[in-house]
């Protein structure tokens, strides 16, 4: 289980005042004392085992910025993300906020992957496909090659890209084969919890709906728990089981996707269902 608890995200100097003036409720995400942008204001959220959160909201909403808490990517200015998947010396739920360097590599590397929007940021286009994967392997603990080559072959069948490509450049690849060998890399160690934030933006539609049915496939074959960053509500619609809304750093709505989709309450969420109409 995932869980924030009022966490917080503030870019600039930040001030005593900064999480007040801003918000949904305040209709800004900058607060006027400080000129501070507030990219997250006290979230509460929980994901639990197996689950498959959608994050819904415009563009600068805060929605990327909770993905990248989670696989601190950046830091949380204050609350906590506790996360079961790895104990504590007290054998307490991880506190990924005040993860030191130990439990931050095994928190990259082991239980909780990232797919980014652009893959020149979940790849390294110096390493060939096979490369990019075995480092992932490697980064969970194996070290005999033929098991790192076997098991690259292996991811590349999973995501469908032919095998005789492993030692081809990602630059090779279309931008859908390389958000393809994402999946590969991420899902190469078996992660509890998969990170997607815009996986199919700038890609063709029947490319969108390829990969996408290939996410869904592995996660319930699988059995990780996802959170999927979109503002495309196609996406959340065909993906999740769950989803929240963000509003200037602010989550307004949660519940069941179909609910909030068919029947949205907040304001907000209502706009953004029927400029999707």
């Amino acid at each position: 289980m995932l869980q924030f608890h009022t966490v917080s995200k503030i870019y600039g100097p930040g001030c005593t005042h900064c999480l007040e003036l801003t918000g949904a409720d305040r209709g800004r995400s900058i607060c006027p004392r400080c000129e501070s942008i507030v990219a997250v204001n006290r979230a509460d959220l929980t994901v639990r085992r197996n689950e498959v959160l959608g994050i819904v909201g415009e563009s600068g909403s805060g929605k990327s910025t909770l993905l990248q808490l989670i696989y601190r990517d950046t830091l949380a200015s204050s609350g906590h993300i506790t996360y079961d998947g790895i104990r504590n010396r007290e054998d307490q739920p991880l506190d990924i906020t005040d993860a030191d360097r130990y439990q931050e590599r095994l928190l990259r590397t082991r239980r909780v992957a990232m797919i980014y929007q652009n893959p020149r940021l979940g790849l390294n286009f110096d390493f060939s496909a096979g490369g990019n994967i075995a480092e992932k392997i490697i980064a969970g603990g194996e070290k005999r090659y033929e098991t790192i080559r076997n098991r690259a072959l292996s991811s590349m069948e999973t995501i469908e890209l032919p095998i005789g490509r492993i030692d081809d450049l990602p630059e090779g690849f279309s931008g859908g084969q390389q958000q393809r060998i994402q999946i590969a890399k991420a899902l190469a160690v078996g992660p509890d919890l998969l990170l997607l934030d815009e996986p199919t933006t700038g890609l063709d539609v029947s490319v969108q709906a390829r990969i996408l049915d290939m996410i869904r496939h592995l996660q319930q074959k699988m059995g990780f728990a996802m959170i999927i960053v979109s503002h495309d509500l196609g996406v959340i619609r065909h993906l999740t089981d769950l989803c929240v809304v963000v509003q200037h750093g602010s989550i307004v709505e949660n519940g069941l996707t179909d609910q909030i989709l068919e029947d949205p309450q907040h304001p907000y969420s209502q706009l953004l269902v029927s400029s999707e109409l």
